[in-house]
């Protein structure tokens, strides 16, 4: 089957920086306590940003490497579970922002964690017939106004950001997916629309525990469509950041080499739909990831919802 062809990313952070011991001075951890839990040193919290300037921002840049213009897209998909607005959509809000035209096929979705995969497998089937040929898939979540930040258990965990692709329909190249959902409010879920104000609430050891299980069985099954024995026979490996523990979980299950999987939690905290394109930005900008490379990522989070694709850069 045909694969999506990523032209280019981008991304946008904020520009406050909250460190776990600014989180110290509200409530009862330290940088030693949370680091060693989750691997996060810091995180990015929004200071009057709002979550279409973060899309909007990381979609532009994706687009300027990649050369696209706005006459090039055919479908804007946002993956978020923070919206600024439940309605209108962001990426209705982005098709203004960018200038594209009125007929491109413009909606959110709320896969949490794994809602940039559902994105970017959505928009690869949406250009079959779209109106042009070229697509932006997006990552934008504002989580630190849906935290309780007196919660010590949540508010060391999440921060803001975006990140996005550009990317065109290849017939030439293939690529294996897997998805899966659970329904579950028990482990993790974010109250609202309505009178009761938004605050996630989790069950971090039932979250752990699914997202250990889901990992590895995901990649797993990548590798066998892949026709591959060993994970060690990929190039990279790009989980969502959501902790450290759990990647370094399947990692040994999987007896993979060192640095194969990526990290970066530890200056982004868990940004959810956005910390994989995050993560694919700096990998491409570092010159890690390169053209050619065999790639895996994996998303999971709440719904319960869970994503994986294998494909070559």
């Amino acid at each position: 089957m045909s694969a999506p062809r990523i032209l280019a990313t981008g991304r946008c952070i904020p520009a406050r920086v909250v460190t776990n011991e600014e989180l110290s001075e509200a409530v009862d951890t330290s940088d030693e306590w949370v680091f060693s839990r989750t691997g996060i040193h810091q995180r990015h919290f929004c200071a009057g940003e709002t979550g279409l300037e973060l899309a909007a921002k990381a979609a532009r840049q994706a687009m300027d490497r990649a050369g696209v213009t706005a006459a090039d897209i055919g479908v804007c998909l946002v993956g978020t579970f923070t919206p600024d607005h439940a309605s209108p959509s962001t990426a209705c809000l982005l098709q203004r922002e960018l200038g594209l035209e009125e007929d491109t096929i413009c909606f959110d979705l709320n896969a949490a964690c794994a809602g940039f995969l559902y994105g970017l497998k959505t928009a690869h089937a949406l250009l079959f017939d779209a109106p042009r040929p070229c697509a932006i898939v997006v990552g934008a979540e504002v989580i630190s106004r849906v935290m309780d930040h007196t919660d010590r258990d949540t508010c060391v965990l999440f921060g803001d950001g975006a990140g996005a692709v550009a990317l065109r329909r290849d017939e030439s190249r293939s690529w294996h997916t897997v998805f899966g959902s659970r329904g579950d409010r028990s482990s993790i879920r974010v109250q609202g629309p309505g009178p009761v104000p938004s605050a996630i609430h989790m069950d971090g050891k039932a979250v752990f525990r699914f997202a250990v299980e889901v990992v590895e069985r995901s990649i797993r099954q990548l590798l066998e469509a892949e026709g591959i024995c060993s994970v060690n026979d990929l190039d990279l490996v790009v989980c969502h950041q959501a902790n450290a523990r759990i990647i370094d979980h399947a990692a040994k299950k999987l007896k993979a080499r060192e640095g194969l999987f990526y990290k970066n939690m530890d200056r982004y905290g868990n940004t959810s739909a956005a910390s994989i394109p995050i993560a694919l930005d700096e990998l491409v900008e570092t010159g890690t990831l390169r053209p050619g490379m065999r790639l895996l990522t994996v998303g999971f989070g709440g719904g319960l919802t869970w994503a994986g694709a294998l494909l070559r850069w």
